[in-house]
């Protein structure tokens, strides 16, 4: 186990707009974390936005270096498997960028490496820590809302040209689904468990993708259903999340800032970061009454600093394996699904070898 004594040395694999934008700044706003080494190919690039790190050409040798202790894989999907399966294999503690791996196998065989070589391994379900996550789970423990009945969540960007990268192009681990299907299941696993069946539709919509660039997924529950729906052809207008039950309904229409706060390049902890000036509207059913609900204060680091914790034996993992497989289970059912054309039930092996995250 490390200890409190000397800073967690961290090398991060990967300085794309994962790397750069989301991971490198809040491992760095973390105290006891240190950000030693980077993987790229970029070294310029790297360097001049931080001169201190050293920077590996190969990701390989980022996941076995003999001096680092944490190995974040943010590199593309596809890889996540290897690197990270080197890295556990080097004795190393790993975080993984979402999606945990590209198949349900490959995710259950690193949560066994990770067992078996007494690692810990985190998936970054970042979106946890995000004001419109934290805002859905809140009215719903409330209880105004009375018993669910429907959610909603909505992740649309209006991206109607085609770009040449490997989330577009075709290829395992490729598409939209893939890159914010994570996200959108996570946050219902969060509020429900695992759902007992999965219908999901997948198309290409914009001249020249290779990719699926719109998903409309159903899960269902005894009584809840959930849409979850991604789109790169949506200039706006639709709330990002809905929540209906037997006493209230919920919306809330403003995206996390979080994101946009890193891109230009404000600092995590800083006064106003993951303020959000959106709130929820609680509207109750029986009378109409619109009441406005603050938004929580989003904190992305806040997984970083309990994976700190985690490993300095003062906390639990934030996202262990067995949930992120939960995630997995329910990804890899949609595609599936799109593919047959058919509501699938999870099956008992999905059931019974992955857990929902707790809600408490």
């Amino acid at each position: 186990m490390l200890t409190s004594a000397q800073p967690i040395r961290v090398g991060l694999i990967g300085y794309g707009y994962a790397g750069k934008t989301f991971h490198a700044p809040l491992i760095r706003s973390v105290p006891g974390l240190m950000l030693t080494h980077i993987s790229s190919s970029r070294r310029e690039k790297v360097l001049a936005d931080l001169p201190m790190v050293s920077v590996c050409s190969e990701a390989l040798e980022l996941a076995t270096h003999r001096e680092v202790d944490l190995v974040v894989v943010a590199s593309p999907n596809s890889s996540h498997f290897d690197l990270a399966a080197a890295a556990l294999n080097a004795g190393k503690d790993v975080v993984v960028d979402k999606p945990f791996t590209v198949t349900l196998s490959e995710a259950r065989s690193l949560a066994a490496l990770a067992e078996e070589r007494r690692r810990l391994l985190a998936v970054f379900h970042n979106r946890r820590w995000e004001s419109e996550s934290l805002a859905a789970r809140a009215i719903v423990e409330s209880g105004q809302l009375g018993e669910i009945s429907h959610f909603e969540a909505h992740i649309d960007r209006f991206r109607p040209n085609v770009r040449r990268r490997w989330r577009e192009d075709a290829g395992p681990g490729a598409g939209l689904w893939f890159d914010l299907g994570p996200h959108l299941i996570d946050q219902a696993l969060v509020l429900f468990g695992l759902p007992d069946s999965v219908n999901a539709s997948l198309a290409v919509q914009r001249r020249g993708g290779q990719t699926d660039d719109w998903a409309h997924v159903q899960l269902n529950y005894e009584r809840v259903r959930v849409i979850l729906h991604a789109t790169l052809l949506s200039s706006g207008g639709v709330p990002r999340s809905i929540l209906h039950g037997t006493k209230a309904s919920w919306v809330k229409y403003g995206a996390d800032v979080q994101e946009r706060q890193l891109v230009a390049g404000m600092a995590p902890g800083s006064m106003g970061f993951g303020v959000d000036p959106d709130p929820g509207i609680l509207i109750d059913g029986t009378t109409g009454v619109r009441t406005e609900v603050p938004a929580p204060v989003g904190d992305e680091s806040l997984f970083y600093s309990e994976v700190r914790d985690a490993l300095l034996g003062k906390g639990q993992n934030p996202v262990p394996p067995i949930q992120a497989l939960a995630v997995m289970a329910v990804l890899e059912r949609s595609f599936e699904s799109e593919a047959k054309g058919q509501t699938l039930a999870l099956s008992g092996a999905e059931s019974d070898s992955t857990a929902a995250p707790s809600t408490g």
